[in-house]
């Protein structure tokens, strides 16, 4: 029981060490097993960033706006920009890629970022400000903790009905050594939990956006790559957080 329980704890530490730039005790990403079960504890990191971000937010002492802004460039500062990188190369990848597979995933491996990475960076934070701008200023900050979980959340339901395109890398560690059984518990858990602590229309409007969203990108990427990459999941994060957001600004001016 105890080497099981120290196993958790070394898992939910890979994660928060890959997913954050919060301090933990480094650990060890040449465990396979260990990796795959971090994968697990991914909604749990978005919780805690969710938390921390909530709690920053609500204690700045500043007009909301000015709090929008602070909370973003915090989000981003907590997560050292990783699924923001998604973002860039998944959208060069694919205006370069010219619907060719070849050419699309050399543009994901590319490490400079175009005009049109740019300019999807631009736009992504752009909305985060402004949605969580409307959230605050109509008082739903309370449900922002949500937001980093659920996106979180989203990628073992990836991982779970899409493969893993590249031989080598993390994510196909993670696909290979993940327990889909217990990924599936997580995702029927988690979502039937928040049913019971969230007002009904919150929960269908998030699981709906959610769901669309990744359907979307999975859509893509399937018909693009027959699978997704590492970037392809982070830029899945990124977008599902913004749509997630606009649910909750839209529900503040109904």
């Amino acid at each position: 029981m105890m080497n099981v329980l120290v196993r958790q704890v070394r898992a939910f530490f890979l994660a928060l060490q890959f997913l954050t730039t919060l301090p933990t005790p480094r650990q060890d990403f040449d465990n396979a097993q260990l990796q795959g079960l971090s994968l697990l504890w991914y909604p749990a990191v978005g919780l805690l960033l969710g938390v921390l971000l909530t709690l920053a937010c609500s204690v700045l002492p500043v007009p909301f706006y000015l709090q929008a802004v602070i909370t973003v460039a915090l989000w981003v500062v907590l997560t050292g920009g990783l699924h923001l990188d998604g973002v860039a190369d998944c959208t060069d990848a694919w205006f370069g890629g010219l619907g060719d597979r070849e050419k699309t995933l050399r543009l994901l491996k590319d490490p400079l970022c175009g005009s049109m990475g740019v300019t999807a960076l631009i736009m992504l934070v752009a909305l985060k400000i402004a949605a969580l701008a409307a959230i605050i200023s109509q008082g739903q900050l309370v449900w922002l903790w949500s937001v980093p979980l659920l996106a979180r959340l989203s990628l073992l339901l990836l991982f779970l009905t899409t493969p893993y395109v590249r031989a080598q890398g993390l994510g196909d560690v993670l696909a290979q050594h993940f327990s889909r059984a217990w990924a599936k518990c997580l995702l029927v858990g988690v979502t039937v939990v928040f049913l019971l602590v969230s007002p009904v229309d919150i929960w269908a409007a998030f699981v709906m956006a959610t769901l669309a969203i990744f359907l979307v990108i999975r859509a893509a990427a399937a018909r693009r790559l027959g699978g997704f990459t590492g970037d392809v999941a982070g830029a899945q994060v990124e977008w599902v957080e913004v749509g997630l957001l606009l649910v909750l600004a839209s529900r503040s001016v109904a």
